[in-house]
């Protein structure tokens, strides 16, 4: 099986530094994606998708990334789910970058 995603986008939020409860550091990167068709009034749609990097993928990305600039990323989906307190069971998945590709800057 294989789980694997590649993404090429442009940041539209810097990322913040953050650190977990057992001390590594993550930041989560909003990517804007445009969509390979056009829509019915003949413009690209775009998508947001956030990303989260952990530890020297997170700072690396944090001190070169600029709002603009256009990235690369090789990473995997992990899902999850979690239980709200009247029992209903909810289910997400996070991207999770793996490498990051800086591709042009502003």
């Amino acid at each position: 099986m294989l789980n694997q995603i590649v993404l090429v986008g442009k940041v539209v939020e810097l990322p913040i530094l953050k650190e977990s409860i057992s001390g590594n550091k993550y930041a989560s990167l909003q990517l804007e994606l445009e969509r390979p068709f056009k829509n019915v009034n003949g413009e690209f749609d775009t998508d947001i998708v956030s990303v989260t990097l952990w530890k020297g993928i997170a700072e690396t990305t944090i001190n070169v990334c600029k709002i603009g600039d256009i990235i690369g990323m090789k990473g995997r989906i992990q899902s999850y789910s979690y239980e709200n307190k009247e029992g209903q069971t909810y289910y997400g998945y996070d991207i999770i970058a793996e490498k990051v590709s800086f591709l042009s800057n502003r």
